[in-house]
């Protein structure tokens, strides 16, 4: 599978400790880069991946699948103690809708 690194699902936010921008990519949850621009910290970062594909081809390793590459089914089974059901249930029947268009409404 030849993954490139600009496919991989990037942030960049503002960080007042840091003192900077902070790009973090999903798929690789220890990397990060910090610059005082915010271009400067994705492009920082997308190079910094890029390495580590580069890295990981070399030894074999196979690379994460970017989010952008997975199918999903749409389909999400969800936990949830009895009392917090029947405190969900009440909330859809009061709104009128079903438990699933609760939930989806506030995710």
């Amino acid at each position: 599978m030849n993954i490139k690194a600009d496919e991989y699902t990037y942030r960049v936010f503002w960080s007042d400790e840091d003192e900077g921008y902070v790009a973090t990519v999903a798929e690789f949850p220890s990397l990060s880069h910090i610059a005082d621009q915010q271009q400067d910290a994705l492009s920082g970062l997308v190079g910094l991946v890029g390495d580590v594909l580069s890295d990981m081809a070399e030894a074999e390793e196979q690379p994460p699948v970017p989010l952008g590459r997975r199918r999903f089914s749409g389909k999400f089974p969800l936990r949830m103690t009895p009392e917090q059901h029947r405190r969900v249930a009440i909330e859809a029947a009061e709104a009128h809708v079903s438990i699933n268009q609760l939930l989806v409404s506030r995710i």
